[in-house]
């Protein structure tokens, strides 16, 4: 048998499980839960507020402070109007590389995880290894912060996070903070013709869409020495709204998020829109007292701030041998470790430019690679 079968296996067992942020996980935790179990692991659940998801931890190794945490998340992104060739809930091999919904965002590193799982418990162990896995992670790290609460509560305190993200298993040290927002305009419908006689949605939120684009483009202007691109982006990914072509919109609804390699750079900018908006409503309702906007705020992660002496970025180089600085512009649960006082680094096999895409893959070297990482880390832990 391969040295990777098992990593494989368990792999092509993940992958199976439809874990699209719009659905249940617990098919996988229980899973997961039952794998640990036959192994004389206990884990944690720690449900969301109606139980229908689930975020899960383990402990292997002595209980005691000083230990690193992998930490994944279960879900996935919708396969909803991809051309895929192949079966995205199969793990399919063609020409050195997996392809499948999840291969590299990001199961591949939990399936390593569970894979080395019987190496730690032959292991002596100093310190612990902990297997964190959340939910939700796609649409706001939703599960994280409920996650990391509950371990501070009830597990010894780590001494590092290893958030497995595809990063060609190279360290990055900096992800940019990530808000959204839902942002609902109401007007009053009315025959086009007429355009006096109502409020259009949609014309209204144009206009705050408008603003959105050019911050987007004023904020081309800002440097940074490591993310690319360097400033805050703004991005509306999903607009409904109107009825017919004749009819001025009573709702329109917009979602968009805001990426910022700096806290105050975030605030400055939802504080401008947020002006514009409060501005706006009250000259809606001074036209259609029912209408307005309403801004919902859907997500808020923070930011992964460079530590170059933590303790997560001492190991991480130890472990890769990699001394070089890398930020990314997409936003992880390390920010929220980080914020908790868990220092934090990213680093996992495969690439972020294969994610979210149809026909998603990882190279089979890079699974090679994230098993010698694997290795390495339960005998640094051991020593």
């Amino acid at each position: 048998m391969s040295a990777l079968q098992p990593t494989l296996d368990i792999l092509a067992r993940l992958i199976a499980f439809d874990t699209t942020s719009r659905n249940s996980n617990l098919e996988l935790i229980a899973w997961v839960e039952d794998f640990l179990r036959h192994r004389g692991v206990a884990s944690h659940r720690v449900s969301n507020a109606d139980g229908t998801k689930a975020n899960l931890y383990a402990l292997i190794g002595p209980e005691v402070e000083g230990g690193v945490v992998l930490s994944g998340h279960t879900d996935v992104v919708p396969v909803d109007g991809q051309p895929w060739t192949s079966d995205p809930w199969t793990v399919t091999e063609r020409g050195g590389k997996l392809y499948g919904r999840g291969v590299a965002d990001m199961k591949t590193f939990s399936a390593l995880a569970l894979a080395h799982l019987d190496q730690a418990l032959a292991a002596p162990l100093k310190r612990p290894l902990m297997l964190a896995l959340s939910y939700d992670e796609e649409i706001g790290c939703l599960g994280a912060p409920s996650l990391i609460a509950d371990i501070l509560k009830a597990a010894p305190k780590p001494a590092a996070v290893i958030v497995g993200e595809p990063t060609s298993m190279k360290v990055v040290s900096a992800h940019k903070g990530i808000r959204s927002f839902l942002v609902e305009v109401t007007g009053r419908e009315a025959h086009s013709s007429l355009p006096d006689a109502g409020v259009s949605a949609v014309m209204e939120a144009l206009k705050l869409m408008d603003l959105i684009a050019e911050m987007g483009r004023e904020a081309r202007a800002f440097t940074h020495a490591h993310f690319h691109p360097p400033g805050p982006t703004m991005t509306i990914g999903k607009v409904e709204g109107g009825t017919a072509a004749n009819i001025l919109a009573r709702r329109c609804e917009f979602v968009w998020d805001l990426r910022a390699p700096e806290t105050e750079q975030g605030d400055a900018i939802e504080a401008r829109f947020r002006a514009v908006a409060e501005a706006l409503d009250a000259d809606i309702k001074r036209r259609a007292p029912e209408g307005g906007v309403k801004i919902t705020r859907r997500s808020n992660t923070p930011g992964l701030a460079i530590q170059r002496d933590s303790a997560a970025e001492i190991l991480g180089r130890e472990l890769t041998g990699d001394n070089e600085t890398r930020a990314v512009s997409y936003a992880a649960e390390a920010g929220l470790f980080q914020r908790a006082g868990i220092p934090a680094i990213i680093c996992g096999p495969g690439s972020i430019e294969q994610a979210h895409q149809p026909d998603e893959w990882i190279e089979i070297s890079q699974i090679e690679e994230g098993a010698a990482f694997m290795k390495r880390l339960i005998a640094r832990l051991s020593a």
